[in-house]
């Protein structure tokens, strides 16, 4: 039988300090629970994960607290994941060597290696991107969406990580937009990146 498509771990355990830090450790077994994943809480997983499961996790928790507060807090769960990859899995040497780049190969160059590690964040969904400025990055059939519908785009948590690792490797001055979201109808999840 073929293995559920998976996202990396950070799409789950960074939601517990996110939760925490925006005044809402209260209410990290309900919602866990709600989404049929209480056994995280004990045993976190640390290796990819079916996608259903993690987007199970992240609808209940925009059921669960208010808009305004549900993305401030998947907002931060893509900050801390962003800074998981900064501190374990992109080389430091790397990192300085992108710093000192002009911003636009910079970018150029941390969009390639986004591409090739899509499927930690993408699952199923394909990811592709559109060189210029604003740069854009889509991710078509979104899993972390699947099934939404909303008047405003919701994929804060993807927002937010390529928001911080644009601001610490490409320029401090960055702007990231979701300018579509596939659960306000649209065909994909676009993201658009400027800087200045």
């Amino acid at each position: 039988m073929k293995p559920a498509p998976a996202i990396g771990p950070n799409a789950v355990t960074q939601l517990v300090p996110a939760l925490t830090r925006q005044g809402f450790d209260g209410m990290v077994p309900q919602v866990f629970a709600r989404a049929g994943v209480s056994g995280w809480l004990a045993d976190p997983p640390a290796v990819m994960v079916d996608e259903r499961q993690v987007a199970a996790l992240h609808r209940t928790l925009r059921a669960e607290l208010p808009a305004e507060q549900a993305s401030l807090v998947l907002a931060e769960a893509g900050r801390l994941t962003a800074d998981y990859l900064l501190a374990a899995r992109i080389p430091a040497l790397a990192q300085a060597i992108l710093k000192l780049l002009p911003a636009s190969l910079s970018a150029s160059l941390l969009v390639g290696a986004i591409k090739a590690h899509a499927w930690t964040f993408a699952g199923s969904g394909r990811f592709s991107a559109r060189s210029g400025k604003p740069l854009i990055l889509k991710i078509t059939n979104n899993p972390l969406c699947a099934g939404e519908h909303a008047a405003a785009p919701i994929c804060l948590w993807h927002a937010a990580v390529f928001r911080r690792l644009f601001e610490v490797l490409v320029s401090h001055h960055v702007r990231v937009d979701e300018i579509d979201c596939e659960a306000c109808g649209d065909d994909a999840c676009r993201f658009s990146i400027d800087w200045s």
